[in-house]
């Protein structure tokens, strides 16, 4: 869907106008990007223009001191909230699969990914990114879309849209560089380059079956009725 471009930010997109029930989800509340540390002067003025109140920054430490986001000159609240336990190296050199990775950060990070939920409820307009802005900030908000009542399909297509807007340039260096540091991997160009929509399916199936839904999940680490509401209240307009 249309949105804002911000020069300098990767994979960026506003989540509004996803089908939910016989409504849509709002412009302007919750946006996702990669990493921030290639802005512009105009992506940083455009960035500026959304009016961000918080930045909810899923990275490791080492991520954000190799390449820390250009976003001092805006008001937000930046919220770090690490959703990896371990490095994200290491998953290249287990070789998980993407099936896999979402597992770990479900069950694993499960209060971090709660705590970045909340933090979606506090205060908005909100952006929510990782350094691709594919894995943790797809699994996020896949998980928020979900519990605000969007539409299954819907919020699977905007997981698996992420595909597509990955630079094929930056793709193919980073899965040569992959392949020379690791050339028996079988994961690596998905854990690097693809948002398949049946693992997104996937995942939300075994939310369904392990806990009731994904707004289920989130009130069994911490989430409140009260929050759930919220979410929906901030992000769904109803027809």
């Amino acid at each position: 869907m249309p949105g804002p471009t911000i020069p300098g930010a990767m994979n960026f997109r506003d989540v509004g106008g996803l089908a939910a029930g016989s409504g849509r989800t709002r412009s302007g509340v919750l946006f996702r990007s990669g990493n921030l540390a290639r802005l512009d002067d105009d992506g940083r003025a455009a960035l500026a223009g959304l009016g961000l109140r918080r930045i909810i920054d899923l990275r490791d430490d080492d991520e954000v001191r190799t390449a820390p986001s250009l976003t001092e000159h805006l008001p937000a609240e930046t919220l770090r909230v690490p959703l990896f336990l371990g490095s994200v190296a290491s998953f290249f050199e287990e070789d998980v699969s993407l099936d896999e990775l979402y597992r770990r950060i479900l069950d694993d990070s499960a209060a971090a990914v709660a705590e970045a939920v909340r933090g979606i409820v506090t205060d908005q307009p909100v952006l929510v990114h990782c350094t691709v802005g594919k894995d943790r900030t797809g699994v996020t908000v896949a998980l928020t879309l979900a519990a605000a009542g969007v539409d299954e399909d819907a919020v699977i297509a905007d997981y698996a849209r992420t595909e597509t807007m990955l630079p094929a340039r930056r793709n193919r260096e980073i899965v040569a560089w992959l392949r020379s540091r690791h050339p028996e991997s079988r994961h690596a160009e998905d854990l690097a380059t693809r948002s398949p929509a049946p693992v997104m399916r996937a995942a939300l199936a075994r939310l369904a079956a392990d806990f009731g839904s994904p707004a289920d999940y989130l009130r069994a680490h911490g989430i409140t009725d009260a929050e759930i509401v919220e979410l929906r209240r901030i992000l769904v307009a109803s027809d």
